[in-house]
């Protein structure tokens, strides 16, 4: 069977060569007569692999000397234990900024830990829009402010990163980190899952300014204390050995692209050509405000329920998955991280045009 073009949300396509690469080394790696999934983590080979995933990722992203980078297992679901379990250490009192599904699911786990406050929210509108925030609705005392940079489900993101001033400022960015160009200096703490644009499933990423380390209560289970991570250079226990691998070709593959400078250009280009569609669609239509919207995950709908359906079908038999939209939102939705082709967009454009000529009439189609 041929490759399709995958639009899952996550897990999520992979660039091709990384996989080409991943398959060749996959019985012998380096002569050493075993897979990296056979590797010892305490090995030469696998401290080369993970020390190289580092030095990429920091060279991508440009991340400071006083930031430490830590490969966790767990997923982004983990974080939202784990950032109020060692943050919120001072007053105790943390702000939220609720933008959609999983920010509500972070927002509950923190409050088991301390005390939250959502500042910002944009749920009386279905989370068709990213509420602004300033620095005078944050609390001075607050341990840190959390936001979702890109809301997988809704299709929204920020376009600026708030100023939150000496409150540190926690980012889950599962689904845009290293789409584009960031400062990573605006936080104190990133986490991403790898399903999206880092490797396969399994790996969490977490970057964390070296001061906010060490703050985690007696209480906070061992291997839940970014210290634990911190201190063994993420090889306190077994890592994700094969996840570490496989970030580290995603990371090769960015480079040898142009880097993120590069990767952000091919990414607003496909974006923009699937936004100008659904502009121009007389059945198809983005539910998201013009300036909330992801150049990650692109949900659009048409005027029945039934149409969708027949879209998602047809759609499928033309090699194109995975376009059913979530049910908080329904419709379609179109995830278009890294590794998706701008091949892959301009079939999916091609068979939106085509789908929506065979079925309105003539009459209402412009």
């Amino acid at each position: 069977m041929e490759r399709i073009y995958n639009f899952s949300a996550g897990p999520s396509m992979l660039p091709l060569p990384v996989l080409k690469k991943a398959q060749e080394e996959l019985v012998n790696y380096r002569n050493s007569g075993m897979s990296v999934m056979e590797l010892s983590h305490r090995s030469g080979l696998f401290t080369d692999i993970i020390a190289e995933a580092e030095r990429l990722l920091r060279e991508l992203l440009a991340i400071p000397e006083t930031y430490k980078v830590l490969f966790i297992q767990g997923g982004a679901s983990q974080q939202f234990a784990m950032v109020p379990m060692n943050l919120l250490s001072k007053s105790g009192k943390a702000d939220y900024v609720n933008t959609g599904s999983w920010s509500k699911k972070a927002i509950k786990e923190a409050k088991k830990f301390g005390t939250v406050r959502v500042i910002a929210s944009s749920e009386e509108d279905n989370f068709t829009y990213i509420p602004k925030v300033d620095s005078t609705m944050i609390d001075p005392k607050a341990d840190y402010v959390h936001i979702t940079t890109n809301n997988t489900i809704e299709g929204t993101a920020y376009s600026v990163i708030p100023d939150t001033g000496d409150v540190p400022l926690v980012a889950d960015m599962s689904s845009n980190i290293l789409s584009e160009e960031i400062d990573v200096s605006k936080f104190g703490l990133i986490y991403a899952g790898a399903q999206k644009n880092i490797g396969p499933a399994g790996l969490t990423v977490v970057i964390i300014r070296e001061d906010l380390i060490g703050k985690a209560q007696e209480s906070c289970p061992t291997m839940l204390d970014y210290k634990t991570h911190s201190a063994s250079g993420s090889l306190y226990n077994t890592p994700p050995t094969y996840g570490v691998y496989m970030a580290k070709l995603v990371f090769e593959w960015l480079t040898d692209l142009g880097g993120l400078k590069e990767m952000g250009r091919i990414n607003r280009e496909k974006a923009q050509m699937l936004y100008r569609t659904l502009e121009e669609s007389n059945m198809f239509e983005s539910p998201v405000k013009e300036n909330s919207r992801s150049i990650m995950n692109i949900p659009f709908v048409s005027d029945s329920a039934e149409l969708d359906a027949a879209f998602v079908k047809e759609a499928q038999a033309e090699g194109l998955e995975t376009l059913k939209g979530h049910r908080s939102v329904g419709g379609m939705r179109a995830s278009i991280y890294n590794a998706m082709p701008v091949e892959g967009v301009q079939q999916l454009i091609a068979f939106m045009k085509s789908f929506e000529k065979s079925h309105r009439p003539k009459e209402e189609i412009k």
